[in-house]
């Protein structure tokens, strides 16, 4: 039933075995559904892009282990085919745990193991390092090995050798070729749009996995997950059924009214940024404001559009807003629009790329600032990583948020923010830019290796954060984010009117 793809490190090549797997199920014109590990964004773009379906992330830290299951066997099902795609290295988790690693997706849904090791400096050490990972945890089930690197048919054999003495299956090699380079940059691989030849490495990856790989004994592992018990409610639905408290660090939602779309009512218009700066977003995210009664209309600042007409609220998610601020800046009918909605108090959910957005100055990478919509009072700068799953506890009541609740989410950026004058900002709040509204700090955050700070702008029509939420983990946020749209007169559709606001 499926297998998942691992590795020993990043890098080591998960992502192209997958790649070319999905490319060469395309081609045979078998369905595959793709699934991911971990709080990712850019994999599961290419993955969906090859497989032409939404991939989907299985994140227990995120979603709780009862999302992944229902997940994993309800979209794996509607597939003839299915595959995961592990983070990092396999053991690779919170902080220096393995929880929410690659090894306990694959433990809790009894995935075997397809390690794939880059080898092209290795020769017989490619057995210590294997035995190490097939024996490190006897619950995890090795399937075999895919080696990466392999540069002469001798390189191979002594690889094949090594294995052999270990009794662990080669399942094929992937040689150097141009074909198997994917570029990145600073936050991983370069997104699915941006890479314009990605048809023509779709037949290249194809082609590899049919002349490389040992596809008799690989291609019954991607056997798709059987179908739920019959009466079992798909995935979005069942994350919405009131009282769903699998996860200790949800928001509680006991006291929200029922999230389903009343019957009868039109659904409220809602406006999502979706272009080349803001495209980090989960699918359950569109599917979970849908099923809430919203609809999501989709919104290019980078192409300076207007907000749609009678937007009631507004998504700006994360993305690479830094690598446009010039461009940005120049989209005065976009940002005029964000203004005049923050000022008008239309609800506005922001978080990560979607918040460099809210501030007043934006560095792009060669330190050039540039002007965006002035909502909130900093300054952004690249600075030091900052990476991890985070712990997040509401400082009062928000848009989203309840004093007390705690959340889970992640935070991957490069980015600190600074006051007017250039210092570095100790903690959130201030004046809103294009308001009156008092800004406070939205919640605590903390984590392994990460002290406790007050981070995030909070008010009861703003959330505003650096943190990654999935929220098929928090289902009572767009639940939460629906009401508040219901409750919002839309804007005017005349950028003039809203200059008045």
């Amino acid at each position: 039933m499926a297998c998942l793809i691992a590795a020993p490190t990043s890098g080591s090549g998960k992502t192209l075995l997958s790649l070319a797997l999905a490319a060469l199920a395309r081609r045979r014109g078998q369905s595959i559904q793709t699934f991911k590990v971990g709080p990712d964004f850019l994999d599961p773009q290419l993955l969906a892009r090859v497989s032409g379906r939404s991939c989907r992330n299985l994140d227990p830290l995120l979603c709780g282990e009862a999302w992944v299951h229902r997940c994993f066997e309800g979209y794996g099902s509607q597939a003839e085919l299915a595959l995961v795609e592990g983070v990092m290295g396999l053991f690779d988790g919170r902080g220096p745990s393995s929880a929410g690693s690659s090894a306990a997706v694959a433990v809790q849904l009894q995935l075997p193991v397809v390690l794939v090791v880059e080898a092209s400096r290795q020769a017989g050490s490619v057995a210590a390092l294997v035995r190490g990972f097939r024996d490190h945890d006897p619950a995890v089930a090795m399937a075999g090995v895919v080696l990466n690197g392999v540069s002469t048919p001798r390189h191979q054999a002594l690889l094949a050798e090594a294995l052999a003495s270990i009794a662990v299956p080669l399942l094929g090699v992937l040689p150097r070729h141009e074909s198997l380079c994917l570029p990145s940059r600073h936050l991983g691989l370069l997104p699915a749009h941006e890479l314009l030849d990605l048809d023509e490495r779709l037949e290249g990856w194809a082609a590899l996995a049919e002349q490389h790989l040992d596809l008799e004994r690989l291609w019954p592992l991607l056997e798709a997950p059987p179908p739920p018990a019959a009466g079992t409610v798909d995935p979005i639905r069942w994350c919405l059924q009131p009282g769903r408290h699998d996860l200790e660090s949800q928001a509680a939602s006991a006291t929200d009214p029922a999230p389903e779309a009343p019957h009868g009512r039109a659904p409220v218009p809602v406006a999502m940024a979706s272009d080349g700066a803001f495209h980090f977003r989960y699918p359950e995210a569109l599917e979970l404001l849908e099923a809430v009664g919203l609809q999501v209309r989709l919104w290019s600042p980078l192409a300076d559009e207007p907000l749609p007409s009678g937007t009631q609220a507004l998504i700006l998610p994360g993305g690479y807003p830094e690598l446009h601020a010039a461009e940005l800046a120049a989209c005065r009918r976009s940002l005029g629009a964000l203004r005049a909605a923050a000022a008008a108090g239309l609800p506005i959910y922001a978080e990560c790329g979607g918040l460099l957005l809210l501030g007043s100055h934006l560095e792009d990478p060669v330190g050039a600032g540039h002007a965006m919509a002035g909502v909130l009072p900093f300054r952004a700068r690249r600075g030091p990583l900052d990476l991890g799953y985070r712990e997040a506890s509401a400082r009062g009541d928000g848009l989203l948020v309840r004093r007390g609740e705690r959340l889970r989410g992640h935070e991957f950026h490069r980015w600190e923010l600074r006051d007017a004058g250039g210092a570095p900002l100790a903690a959130p709040g201030g004046q809103a830019g294009a308001g009156e509204t008092a800004l406070k700090p939205l919640w605590e955050l903390e984590g392994w290796g990460s002290p406790r700070r007050l981070e995030g702008w909070g008010t009861p029509r703003l959330h505003a954060s650096w943190l990654h939420l999935h929220w098929a983990g928090c289902p009572a946020l767009p639940a939460r984010l629906a009401a508040a749209a219901r409750a919002q007169q839309s804007m005017p559709s005349s950028g003039r009117r809203w200059a008045r606001l």
